[in-house]
């Protein structure tokens, strides 16, 4: 009865979602479209299921189920492993040949959604696994692109010494911010985090003599690698899936740890941690620091990819974007905080043609998303 239920559970799933996408569709592609789009997903997503959840019954398991090592637990984790190789695989070899089929405009997007994906992977750290609310992500992002910027305009500083650089000088005012909200928490600590970016949007806004005030910075150097400089979007774009998939790696690892248990026992219970012998005010100062560096190595990405940034590229709405990404995604969940980079960087640009009307439509299934799916896309319930 139990795995009926949840059979019909995940058969709701594999509808809706399909005919989510192609409602959204439904304006750019017209109907014949979107209908096709529809039915590819619904069967994509019945197949795949079928297949995940008879995986570790089917062919595999009669292939080496008569081993004498072959036992239910090594079975259990190994093919759950296997399984997860297989998806993963999947994900790699699409994202790798995707670029051959798109123009430079689409890949300019798929660059931004590359980036937003760094971006709420480091948010993720402090607000999906520490619990910490920070309101103010976005300055630590302008922090680090504003390092490597008048570093490489002043002094020719080198791409892969801005990008350490950047990360450092990001997390030192990660780990002061983190010092000063010690003892904060929940509205308290929202509220710090917000003056703190609007604090450092002024500052690169007024500062003229240094940052150049509204009027931005430019002739920001390109990496290069000898004598090959990376210039158009698909050189970036394969650069930066690079570090993404290297600090997507490097957090889950993290998170099997001692530090990434700790993380979540404060979001569940600070309290109650604390109780337990966890050093609490180190362990949220290093989520502090860590999120904010991954969050300048971003800032030096993006000033290394369009040679020019303005302080209007680090205001608070920017925080809320990358905010909003983790939440839909799912807090805590890494593969969520990644999908919900891409989905609120490239449906928003399938509805441009709607003019005034996409962002409405963007925000109604924004909306329903959350009452039908509050702990977001791959987040689990609590």
């Amino acid at each position: 009865m139990t795995k009926s239920l949840v059979s019909k559970k995940r058969l709701k799933v594999f509808l809706l979602l399909p005919l989510w996408f192609g409602l959204l569709a439904w304006p750019l592609m017209g109907w014949a479209d979107a209908g096709s789009l529809t039915l590819v997903l619904m069967v994509s997503g019945i197949t795949g299921g079928f297949i995940y959840r008879f995986f570790p019954y089917g062919w595999f398991g009669s292939l080496f189920g008569t081993l004498p090592f072959y036992s239910d637990l090594w079975r259990k984790r190994f093919e759950g492993r296997i399984a997860k190789s297989l998806l993963f695989s999947a994900c790699g070899l699409l994202f790798t040949i995707l670029p051959f089929f798109l123009n430079n405009y689409y890949l300019d997007i798929l660059n931004l959604a590359v980036l937003y994906a760094l971006l709420a992977i480091g948010l993720n750290i402090t607000v999906g696994y520490a619990g910490l609310l920070d309101l103010g992500y976005a300055a630590f992002y302008g922090i680090g692109a504003y390092t490597y910027a008048l570093l490489s305009t002043g002094l020719g500083l080198s791409f892969w010494l801005g990008i350490p650089l950047g990360g450092v000088v990001a997390a030192f005012f990660g780990l002061i911010l983190g010092v000063v909200t010690l003892r904060l928490r929940g509205d308290y600590l929202a509220i710090i985090t917000l003056g703190f970016v609007q604090i450092m949007y002024l500052c690169l806004n007024n500062w003229d003599s240094v940052t150049q005030g509204p009027n931005g910075i430019m002739q920001i150097g390109r990496p290069a690698l000898g004598g090959f400089v990376f210039r158009t979007p698909m050189d970036f774009y394969y650069l930066m899936l690079v570090f993404v998939v290297l600090t997507a790696v490097a957090i889950h690892r993290l998170m099997k740890s001692q530090i990434g248990r700790a993380w979540i026992a404060i979001r569940e219970d600070e309290t109650a941690a604390e109780a337990m012998g966890i050093d609490t005010t180190r362990i949220k100062i290093l989520a502090f620091v860590l999120g904010a560096g991954i969050a300048g190595v971003a800032g030096v990405f993006f000033a290394a990819r369009y040679t020019f940034i303005s302080p209007e590229s680090f205001t608070f709405l920017e925080s809320v974007r990358i905010l909003s990404m983790v939440v839909l995604g799912g807090m805590g969940s890494l593969p969520g905080a990644i999908l919900g980079a891409f989905l609120l960087t490239i449906l928003p640009e399938m509805l441009r043609g709607l003019a005034n009307y996409r962002m409405l439509i963007f925000g109604i299934a924004l909306v329903v998303m959350m009452i039908f799916r509050p702990q977001g896309l791959l987040g689990k319930k609590t």
